[in-house]
């Protein structure tokens, strides 16, 4: 009967103490991205840049940015030391191709930004400062190509 107990003591302990390692290793990994990013728009937007995408896991990798759209735009803009943080995925791969973007703009000068775009279940937020003049509505897309 004491064995038994002392069993059933054992497993309810080893099973608390693998909790927290089955939930680490749930595979899914937390992602920021470092850009820049410059365009133009009248009527249709296009911007390029480059960045660097930085993992929880240790993966990183340098990529391409396009953004490219349509709408009542017009102006152009710079963006410096822009970031970006992503919802969690399985692996850095998740993070490239389309994002879906909607855009009101309104300012001339120096100002700040911040966007939330979306890829499926894989949102990815970005904020950043900038230089530049432009006025409108746009909607468009947003890609992340490996280098």
């Amino acid at each position: 009967m004491k064995t038994v107990a002392v069993l059933s003591f054992i497993v309810f302990v080893s099973g608390g103490l693998l909790a927290p390692t089955a939930q680490a290793d749930s595979g899914e990994i937390s992602c920021r991205l470092e850009f820049s990013m410059k365009g133009w728009s009248f009527f249709y937007e296009s911007a390029d840049g480059t960045g660097t995408i930085t993992c929880s896991n240790g993966t990183s990798a340098n990529v391409t940015l396009r953004a490219r759209g349509g709408g009542l735009t017009v102006g152009k803009s710079k963006t410096v030391n822009g970031k970006g943080k992503f919802t969690e995925v399985e692996k850095i791969g998740d993070l490239y191709g389309g994002y879906a973007q909607a855009e009101v703009q309104a300012g001339a000068g120096k100002s700040a930004a911040a966007h939330v775009l979306t890829k499926g279940e894989v949102s990815l937020s970005l904020s950043g400062i900038g230089e530049g003049i432009g006025i409108g509505v746009s909607f468009g897309s947003f890609l992340i190509e490996p280098k």
